[in-house]
């Protein structure tokens, strides 16, 4: 059995689907699903992982400007929550393994590009010091005996279930329905990745940690770095609408250039990323034209759509 924190979250969903489908057992545990699965309470945390071998911890304070806004609830998340697994865990007499999300953030501003895992912490912003000092956390239980790995994230995208402000949702949803995209920094660069790229490693990752490897941290990402200016090209020749482009500054706890070097993933994992940008955008605005298509254009019809692909 598998604990899933976060389940519902936009990794997660995809996640849960894949594992399922599989054959493997799977635990789910968000706050979105259940007011009471808060990863916050010791409790919930300590019944959730009775008869648990697993767990993948992607729970957390997920988004830059929400950590800005509320950097007491995201200590209390991304870090305390984290702290209260490790130590029920670290009590049980068979110990599950943890697989720890982390991401790119944790690196700031990087001298130069690609980025290795190798290169040095410089966290900008709120959630990228909450990161770091989970990446510390997992250190120090894997230094005490547990099997616990790293993994980190840049900018994961494909579902019409994510958050709509998200930037590639957001041209995305423009492309199929018309409408204005923002443009925080056009020059700004980042490395996106497809989810079904991203549950494909994970699934890796979750079979190595299963057999008790312990391993770097590891990318999942391109390796491709894509202007903001670049994107909202493709969102125009995606378009049969006329899209509007708002230009605004950088926000100044924003990293603007990042793309890894997936050659850690490559080597460990036999694990690279398969869908181009091109390709992955193409496929969520026409997902988003289905749902729009549909009489119930709901929250939860978008949800829907998320998990059906």
């Amino acid at each position: 059995m598998l604990l899933i924190t976060g389940s519902r979250g936009l990794i997660g969903r995809s996640l849960v689907k894949r594992l399922i489908a599989r054959g493997i057992a799977v635990r789910e545990f968000d706050v979105a699903r259940a007011p009471h699965e808060d990863t916050r309470d010791p409790a919930a945390i300590a019944t959730a992982l009775e008869g648990v071998t697993g767990i993948v911890h992607l729970a957390a304070v997920s988004r830059v400007v929400w950590a800005e806004r509320d950097p007491g609830l995201t200590q209390a998340v991304n870090v305390d929550a984290l702290c209260s697994v490790l130590s029920i865990v670290s009590g049980r007499q068979q110990r599950p393994w943890l697989l720890f999300a982390s991401s790119r953030e944790v690196y700031g501003e990087p001298e130069t590009l690609p980025v290795a895992e190798t290169a040095p912490h410089a966290p900008l912003n709120v959630y990228a010091r909450s990161k770091v000092a989970g990446e510390q956390l997992i250190e120090g239980a894997r230094e005490a005996g547990l099997v616990a790995n790293i993994v980190r994230f840049s900018n994961v995208y494909g579902c019409t279930g994510d958050h709509e402000d998200r930037v590639i949702p957001a041209f995305a949803r423009a492309a199929a329905l018309g409408g204005a995209m923002r443009l925080d920094g056009p020059e700004n660069m980042f490395d996106f990745t497809h989810v079904d790229d991203v549950v494909r490693g994970l699934e890796v990752q979750i079979a190595a940690a299963a057999g008790g490897e312990i391993m770097p941290p590891i990318h999942l990402l391109t390796g491709t770095g894509t202007t903001l200016q670049a994107l909202a090209d493709l969102a125009a020749r995606t378009s049969a609408h006329e899209l509007d482009v708002d230009i605004a500054p950088s926000r100044n706890y924003d990293v603007a250039r990042f793309v890894g070097d997936p050659e850690r993933a490559r080597q460990l994992l036999g694990w690279r990323a398969d869908i181009d940008l091109a390709t992955g955008f193409a496929a969520l605005t026409d997902a988003y034209r289905r749902v729009a298509r549909r009489p119930d254009t709901t929250e939860e019809a978008l949800s829907r759509a998320a998990l059906s692909g």
